[in-house]
């Protein structure tokens, strides 16, 4: 175990610890993130305990918070590292996400006998995540009986609430839903920098962005192939951001399909925001989710939406479709028949109020809440500086 960090140790409790497997790309990640700086923000001290110390978020984590590498080569050999941790530095809180690493959280909680109080955050709609038949039989046995360990057990949607109910059996009087700490200050500031793309220039083509990693829960496939079918009635133009295991697939497909040169896949990019305040319509094409935090931050972009209506977050995002259009997913013909609307004018864009809800300070005090963190906020006169 070590500890990478832009300040010196305090020597003092941490007051919350974040545990994750890494800072990859991934909206799990990214909201860890979030939630890691508004905590620092407000003063507390912060941990981020990794399985490993690896990402693309890694150096996007500001000076003030610890990074606590486990240097564990999965979640399941980390068990060690953290029962140490937990023994050694004695947090308050401890804030785990993901399922592998909830189970984790919480059995080296107990075992550790640690008093930190342990929250753990249900990102996706469990149940219909892909395993074998074997394998889903021991994720919902294991679900079922250590997930009631935790003191708090918070959904990110009121939909994955009643998922994770129905395939558990946890009552959903004992999930509570916190949403996403998803827009921020500086999700508003990087949207507005400059992008030097020629496909955004004066006069060109409209552009399609979809954001995410190459899954096949986001099912670009999908996407690439709504496209083909706008692409042959107008010209337009896809981009689609992110990196992961289906590149070659939808490569091909993108051959396959006679849209080279009108489809680009660049890989991860630091800032998307800057795409979707550009972007004509931002579409999500996923199977599943929990709550799409791409969705959400296109919407605060500016940018008008297509959604797939899939289990988890979208329609209630989307108010069941009066802010955004939503369509079957895996349905190529109604996805092109929906941007083309968008794209003719039709944009359903939601009020700044209504999303509100998804702004950083209003879910820190949510997490704040459910944590019993004890702390003065740093513009308290009771604070010394």
């Amino acid at each position: 175990m070590g500890i990478l960090s832009n300040h010196p140790p305090t020597g003092k409790t941490p007051q919350v610890s974040l545990f994750l497997p890494d800072l990859s790309g991934g909206g799990a990640e990214k909201v860890m993130v979030n939630l890691a700086e508004g905590f620092a923000r407000r003063g507390l001290r912060v941990d981020l305990v990794l399985v490993q110390a690896a990402g693309a978020y890694l150096s996007q984590i500001p000076p003030g918070i610890r990074i606590i590498n486990l240097h564990a080569r999965s979640a399941y050999t980390a068990f060690p590292g953290l029962i140490a941790y937990l023994r050694r530095e004695k947090p308050q809180a401890l804030l785990s996400t993901l399922d592998l690493t909830n189970l984790i959280a919480i059995l080296s909680g107990r075992l550790a006998r640690t008093p930190a109080r342990l929250v753990i955050r249900i990102a996706n709609t469990v149940s219909i995540q892909h395993r074998s038949p074997a394998k889903k039989g021991l994720e919902r046995l294991a679900l079922s009986s250590i997930y009631p360990w935790a003191d708090e057990i918070v959904a990110v949607s009121d939909s994955v609430a009643a998922d994770l109910s129905r395939y558990t059996g946890i009552p959903e009087g004992r999930i509570r839903t916190i949403l996403n700490p998803t827009i921020s200050p500086r999700l508003m500031e990087e949207a507005g920098q400059p992008l030097d793309h020629p496909w955004f220039s004066p006069g060109a083509a409209p552009v399609v962005l979809g954001v995410g990693r190459l899954t096949r829960q986001k099912d670009f496939g999908t996407l690439i192939s709504a496209f083909a079918r706008l692409r042959a009635t107008r010209p337009a133009r896809l981009i689609i951001l992110g990196e992961g295991e289906e590149r070659s697939h939808l490569e091909n497909l993108v051959q396959e399909r006679g849209l080279v040169g009108d489809v680009e896949l660049p890989g991860f990019v630091q800032n998307p925001y800057a795409y979707m305040h550009r972007a004509a319509v931002f579409v999500l094409s996923s199977i599943w989710e929990g709550l799409p935090n791409s969705l959400i931050e296109a919407l605060a972009c500016g940018c008008p939406v297509v959604s797939t209506d899939c289990p988890g977050g979208p329609a209630e995002i989307l108010d069941g479709g009066k802010y955004g259009h939503l369509v079957p997913p895996g349905d190529p013909e109604n996805m092109a028949e929906a941007i083309g609307k968008v794209l003719n004018g039709d944009k359903r864009q939601p009020p700044r109020s209504w999303l509100a809800k998804y702004e950083i300070e209003t879910v820190l005090n949510e997490y704040l809440a459910v944590l019993g963190v004890e702390y003065t906020p740093l513009n308290s006169p009771g604070r010394g500086l």
